[in-house]
C-alpha cells in the first residue's frame, strides 16, 4: 500500500482545511501514475496542481482520474490550523492499515512536522523509514492527492458549488471522512 498525503486550506484563517490521504496498491501504483499522466494529456496541462488551474481544467482532470483504482480517507481540520499539531491528530484516525509500503507526502515539511508525523507512525508500529518528502512534479500519485484535497475542500467551502458534483464522482472511493 502507498499513501500520498495532501492538505488543501491550511493558510485559511476561517473554514475547514482538509488532510486528504490517497490510498494505491502497490501493484495498481504504475497503472494509477499513467492515469494521472493520461489526464493532465487530455487536458493539455503539465503538473496538475489544483490551485494553479481554472476550473474546467479541475473539472476535466478529476472526471479522468475518477476511473482510477484507489482509496481515498479525509479529514476535514477547523482552521485556523497549526499543521504540524493537526497532521498528527488527523493521520490517528485516519491510518490504520497494517502493509504500508511509503508514505508519499507533498514538498519540503519543516523538522518538527517530520518529528510530529514520525512519531504518529511509531506509536502505531508503522517504520518511520516509509516517509518520503517528494516533489509532486515526479510523483503523479502526489498529484492525485492534491486534486482530491481540493475538491474535497472546495465542496466543504461551498456544498453547493462547482467542485461538489465532481466530490460525488470520488465518493465511491471514500473509505472514511471525519471531522476534526
Amino acid at each position: 500500500m502507498i499513501i500520498s498525503i495532501d492538505e488543501s486550506g491550511t493558510h485559511k484563517q476561517d473554514g475547514k482545511s482538509v488532510i486528504a490521504l490517497v490510498y494505491v496498491e502497490v501493484e495498481n501504483k504504475e497503472a494509477t501514475d499513467q492515469l494521472v499522466l493520461q489526464a493532465e494529456t487530455s487536458t493539455g496541462i503539465k503538473g496538475f496542481h489544483w490551485a494553479h488551474r481554472n476550473w474546467r481544467m479541475r473539472e476535466a482532470f478529476v472526471r479522468a482520474i475518477a476511473k482510477g483504482d484507489f482509496k481515498i480517507k479525509v479529514a476535514y481540520i477547523a482552521n485556523p490550523i497549526v499543521l504540524d499539531k493537526a497532521l498528527p491528530e488527523a493521520l490517528r484516525h485516519l491510518l490504520v492499515e497494517p502493509r504500508i509500503s511509503q508514505i508519499l507526502i507533498d514538498g519540503d515539511k519543516p523538522k518538527h512536522y517530520l518529528k510530529q508525523l514520525k512519531k504518529v507512525l511509531r506509536d502505531k508500529g508503522i517504520s518511520v523509514k516509509k516517509i518520503r518528502t517528494v516533489n509532486d512534479e515526479a510523483f503523479p500519485v502526489v498529484r492525485l492527492a492534491d486534486a482530491i484535497a481540493g475538491t474535497a475542500r472546495a465542496t466543504y467551502d461551498e456544498p453547493d458549488g462547482k467542485a461538489a458534483p465532481l466530490f460525488k464522482l470520488l465518493e465511491s472511493k471514500v473509505e472514511l471522512r471525519i471531522d476534526l
